[in-house]
């Protein structure tokens, strides 16, 4: 995992070949009218995902999506608001709920986070597939832009 700003982005072009992309797209973006919904960003191999003042979630209600996935990193960009998330690295996770669904990319756990850190404006958080999160927590709403990145 790691948590950071966007001025230090480009620090961070060079851990995955679509970093700088994924990046460089975000920075074109009005992040102030943000539209939201899903887009392809690069054919399959980015995809944007807008939350637009969308509702928090208590601690409980985002645990019991206590995911990670397989074939995608998450960029998750905090664009308005102050969001908090759940982590865990996968290895310690000992409790699956289900099987993994390859359609949407996602396992579910029934473990509690290890630690909790949070994203303000202009913040964020890339999770790789060992990263199980929680996110979305808090009081209110946020506005956030998720980029996919496939492994």
């Amino acid at each position: 995992m790691i948590i950071d700003s966007l001025a230090n982005a480009a620090r961070y072009y060079s851990v995955h070949p679509l970093f700088q992309e994924a990046f460089e797209h975000i920075q074109k973006q009005d992040l102030n009218n943000l539209a939201p919904g899903k887009s392809d960003i690069s054919s399959d191999r980015l995809k944007s995902i807008v939350f637009v003042d969308a509702p928090l979630k208590t601690e409980a209600e985002s645990l019991a999506k206590f995911e990670c996935h397989d074939k995608n990193i998450d960029i998750q960009l905090c664009v308005s608001g102050l969001e908090t998330i759940g982590w865990k690295p996968r290895e310690s996770c000992t409790q699956l709920k289900g099987e993994y669904n390859p359609e949407k990319d996602v396992s579910y756990y029934a473990d509690q986070p290890d630690m909790y850190f949070q994203l303000g404006a202009g913040q964020f958080a890339i999770l790789f597939p060992e990263d199980v999160h929680a996110p979305m927590i808090g009081e209110g709403v946020v506005s956030k832009l998720v980029i996919k990145v496939k492994q």
